[in-house]
């Protein structure tokens, strides 16, 4: 893996933890999770190309 990709990697995982701390903390907010979840593919995607 290269630079960028960990980078999103490490975006991605950190997107996770403040997706999931909102949603504990003030409730679920479905635009949060379905903006990781785009990050997430994006990320999956950048990760099967560069392998």
């Amino acid at each position: 893996m290269n630079g960028s990709t960990k980078t999103m990697g490490a975006l991605t995982i950190g997107g996770l933890v403040v997706v999931t701390a909102y949603t504990v903390a003030l409730g679920s907010n479905g635009w949060l999770w379905f903006g990781w979840v785009v990050l997430g593919l994006i990320t999956l995607g950048m990760v099967a190309t560069r392998g």
